[in-house]
């Protein structure tokens, strides 16, 4: 071994020099090997780091003094590679001593080599806890083998895979699941550490009597944490506690699958579900273990934004608190005698935010359910869930502060982390850290408790009281709702804020905070509502129509089962509030949908739909265990995300163009990630069709990008499959490809179109298929090819131009992309101008528009810009294929850049269209589908506001925007018929 101590320059020098010496004595008197590396500049930095801070360590080193050898010689990996090796190959059916005796030996060299990795810099945090975890999941794994091998051998149970050796296969099939939880279960697992279990049986797995199965497995369970913590001269393996199981002061030590599904699914706890977030299966049969917590995901992953359960998570803190204040569990940050874990800024704090987080926004973001607590707030920060700055002093903290648990630990071997009262221990801790004195430590502990503590009482520590402390009155003291009758003094303060029935505002507030309303009858819910009387005030006082805004809200809270979950989520979220009052003052048809369904709410809070529409929900839908589940899924991110789409089109956060693109995605998204499971569905009930596929081809406003509120789906679906294979094979009956995929189509059109509690997905509208109204639900590319070919009528010709494939095969979503560019090139010409101008003129005597405001059919209205675009697109797509574009804007665009289009002509259209579509769509979302009459005041003033970017000079009132649009609409119709052709008197104004 080279004499060279500069790969262990990390160690710490050490502190007790006579214990030292001592241990660097006693390794050369091992043997010649241990002398010669005694000797060394290398064997007396590591040894001397070892004795000089800890005993324990010290006296592994002289144990185990060939596994030190072997570290300094090969490495770290290498070491424990060979230290775990053992227990992968060891007889399962060995005597119990001799499994006791091989389970120590491994511990002993594998603490030895991990703390040795540690120290020495070789290893960071993650790996120094994921080898730990790797320790005791091996342990487990062989100590589970030969558990499950003696009761086979009494007769007890069958094992499937009974000759084989390896100690995981022995337990597949074996009934029995061990799952880890807490530190192990995230590979997070401390240097002197317990092991947090959940033993788990199927009694229909293995077992010979199902009757009796549960002795059976409690035995298991019991001789497991006795081979595992039992202390013998070889030392222990690991302390082993299993109260993480359900109900553990009323249930055995293994409890049946069933049982435990059961009581998840009533009887669950949010402490039980901050515990699952970390669960996997480390012993027995990990398939079966797998399958559990997929049973148990809804329970864990709640698809609704639960601040509410904030409060619980704090409480546990709070008993911590309460239950350790005399033992280093101090309320306020400290050095000397502070508890790292459970004190004031200590890892639990770090752990429990993380957690907290994670239960409010995983439900919704599959990419959020990170196990591992520097993970997960890597997942959270890139989510926007956590402002980053925060994510960092959490993550170093954590990291300073396990490093401090595992040197506490290390000493002794000791399950502690507190920090030592007296001078010199305290001294022996910061040369561990490797800090020259204990003065430099103690800042850097301090800084690092201090920030966490900060960041931990802003999540949960600011807002309103909890339920079980006093409530806070509502900081306006003229205002008073506890009372039986109106007082005068709140009256007037009503009528001040601008409420023209005060007395009907004020029996509305008394009728809420009296339980008269269910979403208020608990006292959490009232008390929460006291708190939040004042904001509720002021943000209805804002509004336009104040009493009318209020009453909508009113009616909002009147549908909720329960009103904890939503006021907690307004007190959380305070801007909420405000625009949950802009949205029920300013669009009748958004207050009635909120009323329908109050957890549209979480949308707007949630902002995820406005990224691209749609990370998080094909993934919840891959996620979902059945079909029913994922149409529920896929129902409630749709209508949440419609919401919230809307909301931020009616506020101005986005603009019609941002709002087309971002309802589009989301239907896209949802198409995407239903097909899959209709399909998968589909098959395990009719069997499959070799080499066969369907896809989906949106067409109108989805496959233009450009989807306004209430939007259908214009759909068609398109099946291929190879020419050898004529029928369905694994079914009830063989189908011929037509018939399969037509009813495959029709599954995929009701999964979209099905009402759940949510309402449906969307309408759909297939007219716009290959023979329309009378044509086969799917059709098969070579028909739909040859459909456009041959029999295509110009107008469904135009409406290809918008065609675009959004769910489906990658490879025949190509070749339908090819075959649509075909159609468009090789199939259209000229005539496709004079078809459109006399398809307008029919439409215009036969469908003339209802009013002034009906945007879609008035004379120069959307209508019209429409077919300007697709008219020139397939009279000259043969020459120039690149104008084509299924966005109106784009293929404009796109024909002003070929010179088909004068340049200022096209934008005088891309402009037009775009006012089309944002007047449409405000219409939409605040008076419906509005056709004439007199606009509302409200509704005229947002149109003025919404489209003064739009017009030549923001409009002074309604007059002047009616008469702004008219003149807009006159270029539009000059514009159609000079590029177009002219319309004849059918087709005037």
């Amino acid at each position: 071994m080279p004499d060279d101590a500069s790969e262990f320059s990390c160690l710490p020098p050490p502190f007790d020099r006579e214990a030292a010496a001592r241990c660097i004595e006693g390794f050369a008197a091992r043997g010649p090997a241990e002398r010669r590396f005694a000797e060394t500049a290398r064997g007396v930095a590591l040894l001397g780091a070892l004795a000089g801070h800890s005993p324990y360590l010290a006296g592994l080193a002289e144990r185990e003094s060939a596994t030190l050898l072997r570290f300094a010689e090969r490495g770290a990996d290498a070491a424990l590679e060979l230290a775990l090796d053992p227990l992968s190959r060891a007889d399962p059916d060995a005597a119990r001593p001799a499994v006791a005796a091989l389970l120590r030996q491994a511990k002993r060299q594998a603490a030895l080599i991990i703390a040795l990795a540690d120290l020495s810099g070789q290893w960071p945090l993650d790996r120094v806890t994921g080898a730990l975890s790797t320790l005791a999941e091996a342990t487990i794994d062989y100590a589970c083998a030969h558990l499950l091998r003696e009761a086979a051998n009494r007769g007890e149970l069958r094992l499937p895979r009974a000759a084989t050796r390896d100690p995981r296969l022995v337990s597949k099939g074996s009934g029995l699941i061990v799952l880890g939880m807490g530190k192990l279960g995230a590979r997070e697992l401390n240097y002197s550490s317990d092991i947090d279990l959940m033993v788990l049986y199927d009694p229909e797995a293995a077992a010979y009597h199902t009757e009796r199965a549960g002795a059976v497995y409690v035995r298991i369970a019991r001789d497991l944490v006795r081979l595992m913590e039992e202390r013998t001269a070889d030392g222990y393996v690991f302390r082993t506690d299993l109260r993480l199981r359900p109900d553990p002061a009323a249930t055995p030590l293994a409890v049946s699958i069933h049982t435990a599904i059961l009581y998840y699914e009533s009887m669950g706890q949010n402490w039980e579900r901050a515990a699952m977030i970390k669960a996997r299966p480390v012993g027995g049969d990990r398939a079966a273990g797998d399958s559990f917590l997929a049973e148990i995901r809804p329970f864990v992953w709640r698809r609704h934004l639960d601040f509410a359960m904030m409060a619980d998570i704090h409480a546990i803190k709070r008993q911590i608190h309460a239950a350790h204040s005399g033992r280093g569990a101090h309320k306020e940050v400290r050095v000397a005698g502070h508890n790292v874990k459970l004190g004031r800024g200590g890892i639990r704090e770090v752990e429990f935010t993380v957690q907290a987080l994670q239960l409010i926004w995983a439900g919704r973001d599959p990419g959020l359910r990170d196990p591992t607590t520097l993970g997960a707030l890597a997942a959270l920060a890139a989510a926007g869930r956590i402002e980053r700055r925060a994510a960092a002093d959490l993550a170093d903290a954590y990291v300073f502060l396990r490093d401090v648990e595992h040197r506490l630990q290390m000493v002794d071997d000791r399950q502690t982390q507190q920090l030592p009262e007296d001078d010199e221990a305290l001294a022996r801790i910061a040369s561990f850290m490797g800090f020259n004195d204990t003065a430099s430590f103690a800042t850097t502990l301090t800084r690092h408790l201090s920030r966490v503590e900060k960041h931990y009482s802003e999540l949960f520590e600011h807002g309103a009281p909890l339920p079980d402390m006093p409530p806070q009155e509502a900081s306006d003291h003229r205002l008073h709702f506890e009372e039986e009758q109106d007082d005068p003094e709140t009256l007037s303060a009503l009528g001040a804020m601008g409420f023209t029935d005060p007395a009907k505002v004020s029996a509305r507030f008394r009728s809420w905070l009296h339980g008269q309303t269910r979403a208020t009858r608990s006292e959490r819910a009232r008390a929460l509502l006291r708190g939040l009387t004042p904001p509720i005030l002021a943000a209805f006082a804002s509004q336009r129509e104040p009493d009318v805004a209020l009453a909508r809200f009113d009616t909002v809270l009147s549908r909720l089962q329960a009103g904890v979950q939503v006021l907690s989520l307004f007190q959380r979220n305070p801007a909420l509030l405000s625009r949950v009052a802009g949205i029920l003052g300013a669009a009748p048809a958004l207050a009635d949908h909120l009323a329908l369904s109050p957890a549209s709410l979480e949308g707007l809070l949630a902002g995820q739909m406005l990224d691209g529409a749609s990370t998080s929900l094909p993934a919840l839908v891959k996620d979902a265990r059945h079909m029913e589940e994922a149409l529920e899924d896929a129902r409630r991110l749709v209508t949440e995300g419609k919401f919230e789409i809307d909301a931020a089109a009616l506020e101005g956060r986005i603009d019609a163009d941002e709002a087309g693109i971002a309802r589009s995605d989301l239907a896209d998204a949802a198409i995407g990630a239903l097909l899959p499971h209709v399909a998968g569905d589909f098959t395990r009930r009719f069997g499959k069709l070799r080499g066969g596929a369907l896809a989906v081809v949106a067409l109108g406003k989805l496959g233009g990008r450009e989807m306004l509120p209430g939007s259908d789906l214009d759909l068609v679906l398109v099946y291929d499959h190879p020419e050898d294979v004529s029928e369905s094979t694994g079914g009830p009956r063989a189908l011929p490809p037509s018939t399969y995929f037509a009813r495959l189509a029709q599954q995929m059109v009701a999964a979209i179109t099905a009402p759940g509690a949510e309402g449906k997905l969307y309408e759909v509208d297939m007219r716009l298929r290959p023979s329309g109204s009378k044509g086969p639900v799917a059709t098969s590319l070579s028909a739909f090819e040859r459909y456009h070919a041959e029999s295509a009528w110009t107008w469904e010709r135009m409406a290809l131009t918008r065609a675009r494939c959004v769910a489906g095969p990658p490879g025949l979503r190509r070749r339908i992309g090819a075959a649509v560019k075909a159609a468009l090139i090789e199939h259209a010409g000229p005539q496709a101008v004079a078809d459109a101008v006399a398809m307008r003129t029919r439409m215009l005597r036969d469908l003339p528009p209802e009013g002034p405001l009906d945007i879609k059919a008035m004379p120069g209205g959307l209508v019209e810009v429409e077919f300007i675009a697709q008219a020139l697109q397939l009279a000259h797509a043969r020459m120039k294929p690149g104008i084509l574009a299924p966005t109106t804007r784009v293929a404009l665009q796109n024909l002003g850049r070929a010179k088909i289009l004068p340049p200022e002509d096209a934008e005088a259209l891309i402009a037009a269209d775009r006012l089309w579509r944002t007047t449409l769509g405000l219409l939409r979302l605040t008076v419906g589908r509005w056709k004439g009459g007199t606009l509302p005041a409200a509704t005229a003033i947002a149109l003025q506001r919404a489209t003064a970017p739009l017009l030549d000079r923001p409009a002074v009132d309604l007059s002047d925007f009616q008469a702004q649009m008219q003149a807009r609409a006159q270029q539009v119709r000059s514009l159609f018929e000079r590029h177009l052709g002219r319309l004849d008197s059918g087709g005037t104004a």
